[in-house]
């Protein structure tokens, strides 16, 4: 077991703050060991217990990595600049010696064999998983908690929720426990509890990151990026992309590389999306939001606001290809288990089985419209951006806010669309509500295009780098 690291180094209880740049020139100059940086990872993740971001820490195989990483670093050998750093994987992707469970009490404990596509890519890249965070049963809301595991908390307000589903990466991350954070994102499940964490969530532009075996929710399931800082999501994103034959849907041709470049709003093109698919925005995510495009506007860049093409039709769309991958998930299952599932995840997939193979090809042929008319917008603007959620965090333990009758779906309705049309998109924090909860701003760019938005996302943090708030500054982290 580790001890706390601030026995050991003058800089280490600033360890967990740290992002990947600052560690690899560490490491190079031997001012820190990869061994000390994840012990302090580790520390990190058991001071958060109370709110329920891992499903287990993998204390042993996370220390023999430090030390195979150092002995690298001794002889100017890393594998790249993020061997060393500590790295989480939600609950779904495959990792080789992990039981991984969906967060669902019906699925095998056996250990996988084989690391998923990305989850290999980062491994060969030296990133040292630490442990495997929190998701809803299958990912299938926009809110953590399962049967399996129970409530994520917020760590900015434990009784109110991250967000989903990759929560548990979402608050490990904003808590440093860990640098980088693999989640996935179907409906928004890296973007959303990362506007409700204030961190960084890239839902990467579809293919770009192979996934395997594939999603039960099919192709708005996409794998993407979280951490603290922009450069983080894009050196690790730049890791786990590429072409693996395990995932047929992959385009057979390589996307652009990630090289980030100075991006000037001056002159450029910015389509505002303002109104969601469905409901209202809250006023102070509003009021955050319309800041951002005050600013952007003063340096120089040219905003209208628009709406989504066939936006009153996207959330049907939406629900017939999301409803039948939760029955084709449960097709899976021993009618015999049922009852010990998620009864949410049962009755979307209820509603799945009864869509007729007629409206679920309807529903494909308007995805490929709107998809199409998307790609069409995005050649008319540089970038779109938008309100990540339309709301603030809830209550912890719900689907919806209080007296809401509304599914997640629809009071999240900023970020399923773009599952459909398959863009990049990136969440970043923009500011804070009167109480003090995160707000946060969504970049959307061409598909893709991921280089434009992180290269765009870049220049906002620097714009608003007081917003990207240090682990253990604002926050509450008490039981």
């Amino acid at each position: 077991m580790c001890q706390n690291p601030n026995q050991s180094s003058s800089r280490s209880g600033e360890l967990y703050a740290m992002d990947v740049a600052t560690l690899s020139a560490a490491y190079r100059k031997r001012e820190l060991s990869p061994v000390e940086v994840v012990c302090s990872a580790l520390v990190r993740a058991e001071e958060i217990s109370h709110l329920n971001a891992f499903t287990f820490l993998d204390f042993d195989r996370a220390m023999r990595a430090a030390e195979a990483s150092e002995r690298r670093w001794c002889k100017g050998e890393p594998r790249s600049p993020i061997d060393g750093v500590p790295t989480t994987v939600k609950d779904i992707l495959h990792v080789e010696g992990w039981s991984v469970r969906y967060g669902s009490r019906v699925t095998d404990p056996a250990p996988f064999e084989k690391d998923a596509p990305a989850v290999e890519r980062l491994r060969q890249a030296g990133a040292v998983f630490i442990g495997q965070t929190t998701t809803p049963e299958y990912g299938w809301k926009a809110v953590t908690d399962s049967p399996a595991f129970g409530v994520t908390r917020s760590p900015w307000n434990p009784k109110l929720t991250p967000g989903g589903s990759s929560g548990g990466a979402a608050v490990a991350a904003a808590c440093g426990a860990g640098v980088l954070h693999v989640g996935t994102d179907g409906g928004g499940s890296v973007r959303i509890p990362a506007s409700f964490t204030g961190i960084v969530g890239h839902k990467p532009s579809y293919g770009r990151v192979a996934f395997a075996p594939p999603s039960s929710f099919g192709t708005v399931a996409h794998i993407g990026p979280m951490a603290r800082r922009v450069a983080d999501a894009t050196v690790m994103l730049q890791i786990m992309s590429g072409r693996d034959l395990r995932d047929w849907t992959q385009p057979p041709m390589p996307f652009p590389d990630l090289d980030v470049f100075e991006y000037g709003w001056k002159g450029k093109r910015i389509g505002y999306w303002r109104t969601p698919c469905v409901g209202d925005v809250d006023v102070e995510v509003l009021n955050a939001v319309d800041g951002v495009i005050s600013d952007l506007r003063r340096e120089g860049a040219h905003v209208e606001e628009l709406r989504l093409p066939d936006q009153d039709d996207l959330l049907e769309i939406y629900t017939r290809h999301w409803c039948v991958g939760a029955a084709n998930r449960l097709s899976t299952i021993d009618s015999g288990r049922i009852s010990e599932l998620d009864p949410g995840f049962v009755a979307a997939a209820q509603v799945g089985q009864k869509y007729s193979g007629a409206q679920r090809m309807n529903a494909e042929a308007g995805r490929s419209r709107f998809g199409s008319a998307m790609d069409a917008l995005l050649c008319e603007y540089d970038l779109i951006v938008s309100p990540t959620v339309p709301i603030l965090p809830f209550e912890a333990g719900r689907n919806a806010p209080d007296g809401d009758k509304r599914s997640w779906v629809e009071w999240s309705s900023f970020s399923f669309p773009i599952n459909l049309s398959q863009q990049p998109a990136c969440s970043l924090p923009c500011g804070f509500s009167h109480q003090g909860l995160p707000i946060g701003l969504q970049i959307i760019g061409a598909r893709g295009d991921d280089r434009s938005v992180l290269s765009a996302a870049q220049s906002y943090e620097a714009m608003y780098r007081d917003r990207f708030v240090q682990p253990g500054g604002r926050w509450s982290v008490e039981h």
